[in-house]
């Protein structure tokens, strides 16, 4: 997905910090609000994520991000699990839940729509491919704002 600066920027600060520590560096968000800023690093590993690796991963992101500075504003930090509801961010991620419904919100409308959730049947290139109802839509990578696969419970 298409990133801002400040996002790269990030990322290739703290995904080798993550990584370093044995966990999967799953993606972040970054939602610059002023005073209510939040920085959310998710975290994964195969044996899954427990409070405690949380607050080991926060407390070297933390020394890394007083150090380097790169939020000049204040900020809240969070690690999380990306939890069953896990946000994708990248071509690789979609590709490990073909099949799983998620939903998918782009940052401009296409053919007349901005949300679509539906059946995730592929990767084409750099398109994810969702079939919602009978139609399957081909959206650009670098389209999507934000997506998630949706829990399923029988």
């Amino acid at each position: 997905m298409h990133l801002s600066t400040k996002s790269n920027q990030l990322q290739e600060m703290l995904a080798p910090v993550v990584e370093s520590l044995g966990y999967d560096f799953w993606g972040l968000e970054y939602v610059s609000q002023g005073k209510h800023s939040v920085l959310r690093v998710f975290i994964d590993h195969e044996n899954g994520i427990q409070v405690d690796d949380c607050a080991k991963v926060s407390r070297q992101l933390s020394a890394v991000l007083d150090v380097e500075d790169p939020i000049s504003s204040e900020y809240s930090l969070e690690v999380s699990s990306p939890g069953m509801d896990r946000p994708l961010f990248t071509l690789e991620q979609f590709e490990k839940y073909i099949g799983q419904v998620v939903s998918v919100k782009l940052r401009f409308p296409f053919e007349g729509r901005r949300k679509f959730m539906g059946r995730l049947n592929g990767v084409e290139g750099s398109d994810v491919v969702v079939q919602v109802d009978n139609h399957e839509y081909c959206l650009p990578i670098d389209s999507i704002d934000k997506a998630n696969v949706e829990p399923q419970f029988k």
